[in-house]
């Protein structure tokens, strides 16, 4: 299912740049202070198998044609390490999985830089609420992770920029994680405490 996504958003973003020139926002004399947005990665929850429940929003304000800041919701549900490789053939092997699940309620605050063009970086801190169930839904704990997501992409505008997609790649890290059980813990230590990920956010200006 995730490399369908991939597949989707890499569609979404041929077809753009086939019908849309990018304007440089540095050239526009008015632009939109704020936007809200979320991202195609839900189209995952179509996944009856697998499905992360995963719920974006996105709130942002433009300090300048060039900087953004942003306030981002997120949520979700995983019961996979969650440092395997994104479309990993791991995710369908048996013992990969872990004896339960993990919920995530993250309020993340990000910055974003244009540097040329539609062309930017940017950098997201998630601060993760993470509760563990067992395999019979009975919590087991609670956590903490901090996690840092990294991007570089392009923003395409429709509409007068009034509608955008930002396709992009990015890595995600996370230096701290706190307060893992132990069954989960014996699942992913082998695995990296990053992994690379697309990023597909698309949004409103106003």
């Amino acid at each position: 299912m995730q490399n369908k996504i991939l597949w989707i958003g890499l569609v979404l973003v041929l077809t753009s740049s086939l019908k849309v020139n990018a304007q440089n926002a540095q050239q526009d004399s008015i632009y939109k202070r704020f936007f809200v947005g979320s991202s195609l990665l839900m189209l995952g929850n179509f996944d009856t198998k697998n499905s992360p429940e995963y719920v974006q929003l996105n709130f942002g304000y433009r300090i300048t044609p060039k900087d953004v800041v942003s306030l981002d919701l997120k949520r979700s549900v995983y019961n996979f390490p969650i440092g395997l490789p994104f479309g990993s053939s791991s995710y369908d092997k048996p013992g990969e999985e872990y004896p339960g699940h993990g919920r995530i309620v993250a309020p993340t605050i990000g910055y974003q830089r244009f540097i040329w063009k539609g062309a930017f970086a940017s950098v997201h801190a998630l601060n993760a609420f993470e509760k563990y169930l067992d395999e019979n839904d009975k919590k087991i704990g609670n956590g903490y992770t901090l996690y840092l997501n990294f991007h570089l992409g392009y923003q395409f505008k429709f509409f007068k920029n009034r509608i955008f997609f930002e396709p992009a790649i990015g890595c995600s890290y996370w230096p701290i994680r706190n307060n893992v059980p132990q069954s989960f813990k014996s699942v992913e230590e082998k695995w990296p405490n990053y992994f690379i990920q697309p990023g597909l956010n698309f949004g409103y200006n106003f």
